[in-house]
């Protein structure tokens, strides 16, 4: 099997001359982007930990009434680091361990809101239907030591921080979720949002651990702008994206665990279409590696039982309301992506191109409230 590949940016600058490479970043992007400036020392730190660190601004125009409201927001990709046949307590603290270091180096940069990849505390065991011992990480959303430990870097940084984990409802019958738990810069924790879509497709077992979100499309009025949580398979839902733009989200993250050789074609395209139709900013968020189980385990296309998921590709990126995008983090390592945000854009590409005005919701709800009826008939018309 041949080596994964670094990134498409990598080879793309590998490959072309300067000149060229601008072009293709602008059709392949929007525009180039101005690179962020980061303090030296962060850089080298990155480097020496093989952490692939990139900051990139998004500007809006100025405006006579108000001010320019920038926020820098940081998204977070990482692998696991010990094998999956550690125990649970070392697992789940090696990661903090890591995921802590990023986390400060998103605090030293200045980083105002960061989300990290979902499930980040642990392996993405929902490929292998075993039970035990992998529902052992899951643990309440509002004290588990995941949010404690969070929690503690919130505060010391001033700084939203946005943990999907694998939740155990401890005060309602133990039931197990998928969820985000949205901690605030002062350190409690604001709320949560559970994963509304569950896939059912190749290796994608997860209906064996958690069902359907029942939490709606919170967003949440933090001190840095209002923020919504997408996760992972919610981005293949268009008006799963349109109710978050609904209720006001500004920003909206995409925590994410999928494989290349099943969506990395979709990967470019879904949130980045979503910040387009919706007039916010998306953020989409891929963890990386792979990560190899104890037990075979077979899936649903018919392949032959395996131990791996396959290759987790990273490539988190920002995209913008006016079409606009980051290049994307590597494929294949940890890495942190700071975008500073002027989340006056928003707004200016409301006004420019009317989307929120020409829409036509109550026509939709009433098309989708037939829909949802079990004698539907579709509209469709025939030639006689």
């Amino acid at each position: 099997m041949a080596a994964e590949i670094e990134s498409l940016e990598k080879l793309l600058g590998d490959k072309l001359p300067a000149s060229e490479l601008k072009e293709v970043k602008r059709i392949l992007y929007g525009k180039e982007l101005r690179e962020l400036k980061l303090p030296e020392e962060l850089v080298l730190d990155a480097e020496g930990k093989n952490v692939d660190l990139a900051g990139y601004v998004f500007e809006a125009a100025p405006e006579e009434t108000r001010s320019p409201r920038v926020v820098r927001i940081g998204a977070i990709q990482n692998k696991i680091v010990l094998p999956t046949t550690a125990s649970i307590i070392e697992q789940r603290s090696a990661l903090h361990a890591n995921v802590g270091d990023m986390i400060r180096m998103a605090g030293e940069s200045g980083v105002n809101i960061v989300c990290l990849q979902e499930a980040w505390n642990m392996p993405f065991a929902f490929c292998t239907r075993e039970k035990l011992p992998w529902t052992q990480f899951a643990e309440s959303a509002e004290r588990g030591p995941s949010t404690a430990f969070l929690s503690e870097l919130a505060k010391r940084y001033n700084m939203v921080i946005i943990s999907p984990i694998l939740e155990r409802d401890e005060d309602i019958d133990d039931v197990i979720w998928n969820t985000a738990v949205v901690i605030s810069n002062s350190g409690s924790v604001i709320g949560k949002t559970r994963k509304n879509h569950i896939p059912r497709v190749g290796d994608f077992n997860e209906a064996t651990y958690y069902m359907e979100g029942n939490t709606g499309h919170p967003v949440f009025q933090t001190q840095f702008g209002k923020i919504g949580v997408n996760i992972c398979y919610g981005r293949h839902h268009p008006l799963n994206w349109l109710m978050f733009g609904i209720n006001g989200a500004e920003i909206v993250f995409n925590p994410s665990a999928t494989v290349g050789a099943l969506s990395e074609p979709m990967w470019p395209v879904e949130a980045r279409c979503a910040a387009i139709a919706n007039s916010y900013f998306s953020v989409a968020i891929n963890r990386v590696g792979t990560e190899v189980f104890p037990n075979e385990f077979t899936s649903g296309d018919g392949k032959p039982s395996h131990k791996d998921f396959g290759h987790f590709y990273g490539s988190s990126y920002v995209a913008a309301p006016d079409g606009s995008r980051s290049p994307g983090l590597s494929r294949v390592r940890d890495g942190l992506l700071i975008a500073e945000v002027d989340l006056n854009l928003c707004r200016q590409v409301k006004d420019k191109w009317g989307f929120q005005m020409t829409r036509r919701l109550p026509l939709y709800a009433e098309s989708l409230t037939k829909a949802a009826q079990l004698d539907y008939q579709p509209q469709l018309v025939k030639e006689n």
